[in-house]
């Protein structure tokens, strides 16, 4: 019987190659012949996760778009259509719901993995760049996603955030309006969001996605220890003129990619069947409630994945000033590559300078994203916030100072783990 699927499965392979010969050099070049560091630890899994997330979001979606009505009088009434008409519609929504936050979740560890291990440092400027563009395109995708279900809070955060291109001079009022379709949140905002989330943006990440995966598999994956690999000596028991160091992606990687992937299920199924809001964390209580433009909910704030950037933006008092500041804490992101220094990629080689100030980096980022949850009404809190947000982008405009100061280790000419 194996023998016979092992003949009918080259057999396939024989025609497919023949019709198709660039499909099996593509899939030996980023699987079975793709050299990955033999290195990697728990940190490195977080970008599969995150592929994960991104194909849950999509087949989710799909099924969703099949019953939701994008229109201010029938949004919130086809939401609970799904989640209490359609078979199985609580579940697909939940799911929906859910994967947002662990793609999120998955995305800023992917992030501070790369910070931490310097994957941005030369050759690999572009893959970070790359990676910062689909972090900003899925920010705009997950805003306009939120704003679908047509609750209290997803009319009243629509409101407020794009109110914000107000702030631009000359041009921010018309801004607004042309973003808007209308002087407020309303079916023609409905609807380009809709078009804009469904097609549009999808469209965008997994091509981003793809030439994200591309450029890293052009210059070869970091590691822990910061060593390239393609540099380092060659030959191991696949190939001659392979790394030493590496190991072939598929199937080492992929098995060991699995486990963790069905670890991150289960987390998942016990969030949707137990905890889908989260205590509100997740999904707002107050969108719950259908919009009401009479009606302002007590306290607005966005999902908490945007919070950290909410409060910087909320502890600024000048309205143009907070909006410069948050966008330009996203988009000093972009800049890392050419702000860090230092000659040594991995903090496991750099000194208690660089492990103070990217402890800092974390910490500031945690708090400011609970201090965007809150109700922003106590004084203390936004004391602390703008000392934050002081902390947060000392970071990287000090980068430079503090990454070429900082005492370093010797770096291993292979990874530590070779035999």
């Amino acid at each position: 019987m194996a023998n016979i699927l092992t003949r009918t499965a080259n057999s396939v392979g024989e025609w497919v190659n023949a019709r198709a010969p660039a499909l099996m050099p593509m899939y030996r070049k980023h699987m079975t012949e793709y050299y990955a560091p033999k290195s990697f630890n728990i940190w490195y899994i977080f970008g599969v996760l995150s592929l994960v997330a991104l194909i849950n979001q999509i087949v989710t979606g799909i099924f969703l778009t099949m019953h939701f009505k994008p229109s201010a009088a029938e949004a919130f009434a086809s939401v609970e259509y799904i989640m209490r008409d359609v078979e199985w519609g609580w579940l697909i929504r939940y799911m929906h719901s859910t994967g947002a936050s662990l793609f999120f979740i998955a995305v800023y560890l992917h992030m501070f993995r790369g910070l931490m291990y310097g994957s941005y440092q030369k050759p690999r400027e572009l893959v970070w760049l790359l990676g910062m563009v689909i972090y900003l395109v899925l920010m705009a995708e997950a805003f306009m996603g939120y704003v679908l279900p047509w609750g209290q809070m997803s009319f009243w955060g629509a409101k407020v955030i794009i109110s914000l291109f107000g702030a631009i001079p000359v041009i921010g009022q018309g801004l607004t309006e042309w973003i808007m379709g209308d002087y407020l949140p309303a079916d023609a905002t409905l609807n380009r969001f809709f078009a804009l989330h469904v097609i549009a943006l999808p469209l965008v990440l997994l091509l981003l996605v793809v030439l994200h995966l591309g450029a890293l598999h052009e210059v070869g994956s970091n590691n822990p220890d910061g060593v390239e690999i393609k540099k380092g000596p060659k030959g191991n028991r696949w190939s001659p003129t392979a790394p030493a160091d590496g190991i072939p992606f598929h199937p080492y990687y992929t098995v060991k990619d699995t486990v963790f992937v069905g670890f991150f299920l289960i987390l998942a199924a016990f969030i949707i069947f137990f905890a889908p809001t989260m205590g509100g964390w997740f999904l707002e209580h107050d969108n719950f409630t259908e919009a009401n433009r009479l009606v302002t909910p007590e306290h607005i704030k966005p999902v908490w994945y945007y919070t950290p950037y909410y409060a910087m933006l909320r502890v600024i008092p000048h309205k143009l000033s907070g909006v410069i500041v948050m966008f330009s804490a996203i988009a000093v992101l972009f800049m890392v590559p050419w702000l860090d220094r230092s000659k040594v990629k991995s903090y496991r080689y750099r000194g208690m300078l660089s492990k103070l100030m990217l402890g800092i980096l974390a910490v500031s980022f945690v708090w400011l994203g609970k201090i965007g949850a809150g109700p922003g009404t106590d004084p203390v809190e936004t004391i602390i916030g703008r000392v934050l947000t002081f902390l947060y982008f000392a970071f990287f405009i000090t980068m430079p100072i503090w990454t070429k100061l900082d005492k370093t280790k010797p770096v291993p000419e292979r990874v530590t783990t070779h035999d």
